[in-house]
């Protein structure tokens, strides 16, 4: 049996995304039972704790935000892992989330609702990688797709008293001059609120001019904003409970990762912000939000076509313009979207989940769901909860 070992958690838990890395880390020692841990709540950048430099213990799980931290972990020599990527080059084993997964789910939410016109609003080049490249993988996304997106640029705000009010009105700035309607990613859910902030200073309206979606879904700030902000759940107590059992090997005496290493984030959560269509066609509007609503009772083409009072010729065309998708495939991806909501929050088995969805028989949920996924329902589900 392996000794009992002493963990230091040096992550803060002012946000729910520190919340959610030590969630996962005490699932990772609770399965396992071998970790003693030294863990003191605190904030983001706060200062290393005094006790680190004569601390006796056997690994360290750490969100580095700069070199005073850096360089107190590495000077204890224990094997360590960092869950925040702020130093490039950083001696110390990096995981996080996966940012071309994640912008690639934001890229896919807003090019669903038809919008053709996009933005980016981040932080200060060249200050956090992790936010550069999230930035970077959903410019690209955007420009493979045909369109254009239009970035917010940040610059490092000066130390003064009115220096976020004059950042908020530069955002505000920069919305009114979007073409619109327009869908926008923020690199958080910090960025996304202020960017809400900044329509109302505008007077832009969301999400019928401008839909916005953030980065972490911390549940206090989504619903502060107005109005609630749709958030792409990144899974970190996942990614605490991988960090947990790479420290665990490295504490075993194997070799840290080469690279980091990308965790993918778990699914969006639609809320206000984004609950939007944008187009003008009022009839395929009235179509997919009969879809929306009514595709998991089973319906079919037709059941559309009767409730917008059109033929499918006349139809069909205008909704693949929009959205890029036929009537058919619209009920599915909605169908599927609900299962995969299934999967991740309930226990169901996946027969159950069929009938929820609109299937008929299992088979063609599996079916259907690999086309969609390239896995099956057990591999999503056994994936998403490991």
């Amino acid at each position: 049996m392996h000794k009992m070992r002493s963990v230091a958690l040096l992550i803060e838990t002012s946000r729910a995304y520190g919340r959610g890395l030590v969630r996962g880390a005490a699932r990772y020692n609770r399965e396992h039972g071998q970790w003693l841990t030294y863990f003191q709540p605190h904030g983001l950048d706060d200062p290393p704790p005094e006790w680190l430099k004569n601390w006796k213990g056997d690994g360290i799980l750490v969100r580095i935000g700069d070199r005073r931290m850096a360089d107190a972990v590495l000077q204890t020599g224990l094997p360590s892992v960092d869950l925040r990527g702020m130093i490039p080059e950083l001696a110390i084993p990096l995981i996080g989330v996966d940012n071309r997964e994640l912008a690639q789910l934001a890229a896919d939410h807003l090019l669903e609702r038809g919008f053709r016109h996009f933005g980016f609003c981040g932080w200060t080049r060249g200050v956090q990688h992790c936010m550069d490249e999230r930035l970077d993988c959903f410019e690209q996304l955007v420009e493979a797709a045909g369109f254009h997106c239009d970035v917010f640029k940040a610059r490092r705000a000066p130390r003064k008293r009115d220096a976020w009010e004059k950042e908020q009105e530069q955002i505000a700035q920069w919305i009114e001059q979007l073409p619109k309607p327009a869908g926008v990613m923020a690199s958080n859910d910090d960025r996304g609120m202020q960017v809400l902030d900044a329509c109302r200073r505008a007077a832009v309206k969301v999400p019928d001019q401008v839909a916005v979606i953030g980065v972490d879904n911390d549940e206090y700030l989504c619903g502060l904003s107005i109005p609630p902000l749709t958030s792409i759940d990144v899974y970190s107590d996942r990614i605490g409970y991988e960090a947990a059992a790479l420290l665990d090997k490295m504490m075993d005496g194997q070799p840290a990762p080469e690279g980091p290493i990308s965790v993918p984030p778990r699914n969006i959560v639609t809320r206000q912000s984004t609950d939007v269509l944008a187009t003008d066609d009022l009839d395929v509007v009235r179509a997919v939000s009969f879809i929306r609503e009514n595709a998991c009772r089973r319906i079919s083409v037709g059941d559309v076509l009767k409730h917008v009072d059109l033929s499918c010729a006349a139809l069909e065309p205008r909704m693949k313009r929009v959205l890029g998708r036929t009537i058919y495939q619209e009920i599915q991806r909605v169908q599927i979207e609900r299962v995969k909501e299934l999967l991740l929050g309930t226990d169901l088995p996946v027969k159950r989940i069929a009938r929820r969805a609109g299937f008929k028989y299992v088979q063609h949920l599996s079916r259907v769901f690999s086309q969609f996924t390239g896995q099956t329902p057990g591999q999503y589900r056994k994936g998403l909860r490991r």
